[in-house]
């Protein structure tokens, strides 16, 4: 193999080649440096951040996860000893058990002697558990009970600074709130509630002046006419899938009704679209 086949590129050549390795090299080198210069801005903005956030936020945290029912248990507990003017609960459940109510027996009263106030929102089927009545029958005239058709999710507000609110769908997470706006919205939303509900001592609105339907199947027309699925009604009303079916199924002969969508129509043709009264989002 002669030498004109080993592609010289002429005179001058290396030298070209050298200059292009040398500005490829100074182009990377420049790339680099920018890149630690700009780490570095971002390396001392998170050191100022970190400098102040958990030493400055940590003792009164605006939103702290609780994760586990004995850490929720825990810091409940905590707030409602140091509570002294007023306890805001809202349970949308049903009726609640013996044994939630047995463990809630042994911090509030505690809280009612000292002088706080206690009131609690319900929904009305609430009223059927026998153990509620004997619950508030320890607490005396500190504690006050109204019910609604459905409530919002659990929420529980201590002296208007702290609240708690469940994280997830199974509540084994929560959300303690200490921020003023946050807190105070809740309020806001728990006394608007409270103005709409029914009193424990007083009964619940039966009659709807439509013949054959009483004031749940009412509530439960304005659910279904919303879309919602048998299950999702009872879950907001706080009842079984049995007894909300009992009822669509009274609401559909009341309303001479053969089937869903037909019942559907007939929900709409009386009126029945829109709630007895305001209801709350879930």
């Amino acid at each position: 193999m002669n030498s004109s086949t080993h592609g010289d590129a002429g005179p001058g050549g290396g030298e070209v080649d050298a200059a292009a390795v040398a500005l490829l090299v100074r182009g990377i080198h420049d790339g680099l440096a920018d890149t630690r210069h700009r780490a570095g801005r971002i390396a001392e903005a998170f050191e100022r951040y970190a400098s102040i956030g958990p030493r400055a936020l940590e003792p009164c945290a605006a939103v702290r996860v609780l994760d586990g029912f004995d850490e929720i248990d825990a810091a409940i507990a905590a707030v409602s000893a140091a509570c002294t003017t007023e306890m805001l609960t809202v349970q949308p459940d049903g009726i609640r058990s013996p044994s939630i109510l047995a463990h809630a027996s042994t911090r509030d009263p505690a809280l009612v002697d000292r002088g706080a106030r206690m009131r609690t929102l319900y929904t009305h089927v609430a009223r059927y558990g026998h153990a509620l009545t004997a619950y508030l029958e320890r607490l005396g005239d500190g504690a006050e009970v109204r019910t609604l058709d459905e409530v919002t999710d659990r929420m529980m507000v201590f002296d208007r600074t702290v609240a708690f609110l469940p994280a997830n769908p199974e509540r084994t997470s929560a959300l303690e709130l200490r921020q003023p706006a946050l807190v105070g919205h809740l309020v806001t939303v728990f006394e608007c509630l409270w103005n709409r509900a029914v009193p424990l001592a007083e009964p619940v609105p039966a009659a709807t002046g439509i013949t054959g339907i009483t004031h749940r199947e009412r509530v439960i027309a304005a659910l279904l006419a919303e879309g919602h699925q048998d299950a999702v009604v009872a879950q907001r009303l706080g009842i079984s899938v049995r007894t909300c079916r009992h009822h669509i199924g009274r609401l559909a002969e009341a309303l001479g009704s053969s089937s869903r969508a037909q019942l559907g129509v007939r929900i709409a043709r009386a009126g029945l679209g829109g709630p007895a009264h305001p209801v709350a989002p879930r």
